[in-house]
């Protein structure tokens, strides 16, 4: 991310922070904005869009795991805990979902947060045709430089 890049994420968050509060500045905390990591990225993007006046949200549709029952087996000087196998739940959302789900200027934007070498599942392409045949927007960000040119281009 470059400086003049961070500077505008710093701007925006101390405008908003400022809004909200009659506190000296330099007292507000700050985040150190950075796209080092999808989630960093991630991050990055959604406060920018919401800041700019636009909307939006992460979208996670992760599966979980959920832990099995712990009982008690045995009496006395032989009991012990036994810890029973548990379950993976699948994410209730639709598959190949992008992170980002925005509305800017009125339009869909969904964003998919690629970050170094990782790329596009079956499903994550197949969710992308779909999008962009209901005439959405769809975009594939993978770091916060290239997302700026690509968002300013759209935000008009």
């Amino acid at each position: 991310m470059t400086k003049e890049n961070k500077a505008k994420l710093k701007a925006l968050e101390l405008e908003m922070m400022m809004a909200k509060s009659s506190m000296n500045p330099k007292y507000l905390p700050s985040t150190e904005w950075a796209d080092n990591s999808a989630n960093s990225l991630t991050k990055s993007i959604i406060f920018y869009i919401n800041a700019t006046g636009n909307q939006a949200e992460r979208i996670g549709n992760q599966g979980q795991y959920r832990e099995g029952n712990k009982i008690q087996v045995g009496t006395g000087e032989i009991a012990y805990t036994k810890q029973l196998p548990g379950k993976w739940t699948p994410g209730q959302g639709t598959k190949g979902t992008a992170d980002i789900s925005a509305t800017i200027n009125g339009k869909s934007v969904k964003i998919e947060v690629k970050y170094k070498r990782d790329v596009q599942s079956e499903v994550q392409k197949q969710y992308q045709q779909k999008i962009e045949s209901a005439k959405g927007i769809y975009y594939i960000a993978r770091d916060f430089d290239t997302f700026i040119i690509w968002y300013d281009k759209i935000n008009q």
